[in-house]
């Protein structure tokens, strides 16, 4: 059977401008993406934009363009982004496109001709920075309890989805699948949230036009999170319900920002129980991150913009630094300080100098060529049974979206090296004659290591992993499924003499 894996970032909403919180689901995803791939799996991994609503339609008033304008001109900019970071999505969905508003359409009639959508008179509270509506009991002093902005009282005929009558059905399913919400703290507040009460939620609204038209009601649009939460299977070619949508639904792990867990974890759900759809098989929600210890805000003027980082300081640096950073999953703090630290001694001090040390002493002791081991001893077996081992805890890790405990483990792999080094001195061996099939072993080990430790880097550290494999005579498209076994690299291989890989940070 074809191993399969398929992974979404949300879409993300266009009245807002790529950030750093934007850049981090993404990069998950794709390492995630990189790794199942390196592992064999085809993989649909997918991203977009979501484009309708109120706020895009009166953002785009206000710049005096149509709101496809406004679309138009933002998504490129998440776009370019994606393409800067080197975001290898299978696709990228927009909410306006065809394929798109068919699907849902679909989806609206396939629940509404089970009766669980009805014409009713709606009267709540809505945020329209947050597009969330609330109970009267549920506003703090009248205000959004989600943002603390005003909220605005609306009464308006609307169609109504019968969330309410899944309430049970979807409490069985998240106690019959533990792994279905992550973290697990998140798990708990959705299934207090729902023991609640599940109202009915108004799917519909009347008072823009920017959306999907209600089929056959055209008075009406599709309420923006009904529309954009659809994407996750009109983007396969749902309704048709072969193709991509045959071969890859239910989806693997929907990849989000905490702040959007209800949409995931209970609307959604509901939507697809009442659709009679496959549920995804994990929802996994991820914290924030804090700059300098203060919540990003464009009040404060610290939002951080990740165009200026890559420029400043490498794409895979940025890369690494947000996936090593903290355990997916928590909340985060980005500062300056840390990233240069992540850098200099992670990067050039480790990683760097285990390339650059290794080569060199190859191309000194043996010139260009990887000499052939000699019989490993009892030290040897230790240091390279660690490499084995190290690759059946990352499939481990990459499955829980451990991304800071993968690289750590890699990075152990990186320190044993460097000590390995230390421990069989080269340079001390290179003096003896006695020594020389020694000297083999050692600098054999060291390079075949670090192939190894580039097949490992590689969904991280795109650019750097290549290059490694470069350096060391191998097809810097190999990936670790065919070439995760110790011994892969053959005597006389070509090995470049490295430059270094990460230069250092200078701190001001």
């Amino acid at each position: 059977m074809a191993k399969r894996f398929y992974v979404t970032t949300p879409i993300y909403y266009v009245n807002d401008v790529p950030h750093i919180g934007h850049a981090y689901t993404t990069l998950a995803c794709d390492a995630l993406a990189r790794y199942k791939r390196s592992r064999g799996y085809e993989v649909f991994f997918l991203t977009g934009t979501d484009e309708h609503g109120q706020k895009v339609e009166k953002a785009a008033e206000a710049k005096g363009e149509t709101p496809l304008e406004l679309a138009d001109r933002v998504m490129m900019r998440f776009a370019a982004l994606w393409d800067k970071l080197d975001i290898s999505h299978t696709d990228f969905i927009r909410t306006s496109q065809e394929r798109h508003k068919k699907g849902v359409c679909a989806l609206f009639e396939t629940i509404q001709a089970k009766n669980d959508i009805y014409l009713g008179e709606y009267v709540d509270w809505y945020c329209t920075p947050c597009e969330s509506f609330w109970t009267e009991t549920q506003l703090l002093d009248g205000n959004c309890p989600d943002c603390g902005r005003p909220t605005q009282k609306l009464s308006e005929p609307s169609y109504f989805f019968r969330m309410s009558k899944y309430q049970q059905a979807l409490l069985d399913h998240i106690e019959a699948n533990p792994d279905f919400i992550q973290p697990r703290s998140r798990r708990n507040e959705i299934v207090n949230f729902v023991k609640e009460g599940l109202r009915d939620l108004s799917i519909s609204r009347t008072t823009f036009s920017w959306g999907i038209p209600v089929p056959k009601d055209d008075a009406h649009v599709i309420y923006v999170w009904f529309d954009a939460l659809s994407n996750y299977i009109t983007a396969l070619g749902y309704p048709d319900q072969g193709g991509n949508y045959g071969k890859f639904w239910p989806v693997d792990v929907h990849v989000i920002g905490k702040d959007i867990l209800r949409f995931h974890s209970v609307y959604w759900p509901t939507f697809l129980l009442a659709a009679g759809l496959p549920l995804p098989k994990k929802v996994f929600a991820h914290g924030w991150w804090t700059v300098e210890g203060q919540k990003m805000s464009k009040s404060l003027l610290n939002v951080v913009e990740p165009n200026m980082l890559v420029d400043r300081f490498g794409v895979d640096a940025i890369r690494y630094f947000l996936l090593r950073e903290v355990p997916f999953g928590l909340d985060g703090d980005f500062s300056q300080s840390a990233l240069t630290s992540r850098i200099n001694s992670d990067l050039a001090n480790d990683l760097g100098n285990l390339v650059s040390r290794s080569t060199a002493m190859l191309h000194k002791y043996f010139g260009a060529a990887l000499p052939a081991p000699a019989a490993l001893a009892e030290f040897d077996h230790d240091y390279v049974a660690r490499f084995p081992a190290a690759v059946k805890n990352l499939d481990e890790q990459m499955d829980d979206l451990a991304f800071s405990k993968a690289l750590q483990t890699i990075w152990e792999l990186v320190s044993a090296s460097n000590k390995y080094i230390d421990d069989c001195a080269p340079w001390t061996l290179a003096k003896d004659p006695a020594q020389q099939e020694r000297l083999t072993t050692v600098i054999y080990n060291l390079i075949e290591a670090i192939r190894l430790i580039a097949l490992m880097v590689g969904p991280f550290m795109p650019t750097t992993g290549a290059k490694i494999l470069t350096i060391v005579g191998c097809d810097p498209a190999s990936t670790l499924e065919a070439n995760d076994q110790w011994g892969g690299l053959q005597p006389g291989t070509l090995i470049e003499k490295a430059a270094p890989l990460f230069p250092r940070i200078e701190i001001e």
